[in-house]
């Protein structure tokens, strides 16, 4: 595993942003990591001339991982969700602050921390947030669920995941109990403002969010229509 962690964050931000689209752009990189365009540029041109290359850069057409680039960045995601499932479940943190310690830790756990952090926690496929963990072999299942922001009117579903990276966010869907393994049904859908109207099963009381929660939520649908 490339062995800064400025490049294994780079990596890890290529693959996420990668996830829905086939390459990603020099200006999402930047936004998504808070630095500079020009930084951005001269961090991709160092990983495509690595040997063998990480990345698959070429100006004007942005960047994908090469296989050797995708491994590095599951292997730091291993190391990221593992930890953020160690701190929740064995040091009792809350899910809204184990992202920022893992951030700072997956850098620095070996293989062999990992391997024992894995096994204490009996091999778990998901982090507290839902996101699949991958394997030790670096295999990542395919993720069966959407955006919220997919599901229409009448459409049951189920709470799969939330992103992880806004600990505020996290607090207001735990509050809300918008959490992993939720039961809901969509109720309405505002035209203007694109707020959701959701039951839930926990809930006598509609839920109502605006467009930044619901983008942040991943769903499974369970039925396409509710009599």
């Amino acid at each position: 595993m490339p062995t800064t962690s400025s490049v294994q964050d780079y990596l890890k931000a290529i693959f996420h942003l990668t996830q829905n689209q086939e390459r990603t752009t020099t200006g999402q990189l930047a936004a998504h990591l808070g630095v500079a365009p020009a930084s951005v540029t001269g961090m991709l041109r160092r990983l495509a001339a690595t040997d063998p290359p990480l990345v698959d850069y070429r100006r004007h057409r942005g960047v994908c991982l090469t296989p050797n680039g995708r491994r590095a960045a599951l292997e730091v995601i291993r190391h990221h969700r593992l930890l953020e499932q160690f701190l929740y479940q064995v040091l009792g943190m809350s899910w809204d602050q184990v992202h920022e310690e893992a951030e700072r830790l997956e850098h620095v756990i070996s293989e062999a921390v990992e391997e024992r952090i894995a096994a204490l926690l009996g091999h778990p496929t998901h982090d507290p947030h839902g996101a699949p963990i991958p394997s030790a072999d670096l295999h990542l299942p395919p993720d069966p669920a959407v955006p919220l922001t997919q599901l229409r009117p009448g459409q049951q579903g189920v709470v799969r995941r939330v992103s992880d990276r806004d600990a505020g966010l996290l607090r207001h869907l735990a509050c809300l109990g918008l959490v992993p393994g939720t039961v809901f049904t969509v109720l309405q859908r505002t035209p203007y403002d694109d707020l959701l109207y959701l039951r839930l099963d926990a809930r006598d009381e509609p839920v109502v969010i605006g467009p930044r929660l619901s983008q942040a939520i991943f769903v499974e649908v369970v039925t396409e229509t509710v009599p």
